[in-house]
């Protein structure tokens, strides 16, 4: 169960990082007023970036109730 504790805090910081390295102002910040510079599809490192962000959020949560549920059967 330890092993899952860091497997689930490397997932953390991985998860920080990809969210830090993302562009600034992408995503709902068109719709509250931010500069939107027009319509454009993601390619490259930005998609990349999309995309792992996304997976590390799944296996974060995921790890979170595997780690409850573990913790409330001991």
């Amino acid at each position: 169960m330890r092993a899952l504790f860091i497997v689930q805090a490397v997932v953390a910081v991985l998860l920080i990082v990809s969210i830090l390295l993302q562009n600034r102002g992408a995503g709902l910040g068109g719709a509250f007023g931010g500069d939107f510079g027009g319509y454009y599809t993601k390619r490259g490192m930005e998609k990349f970036l999309i995309y792992a962000t996304v997976a590390l959020a799944i296996a974060f949560l995921t790890l979170a109730v595997i780690n409850v549920r573990l913790a409330l059967a001991e």
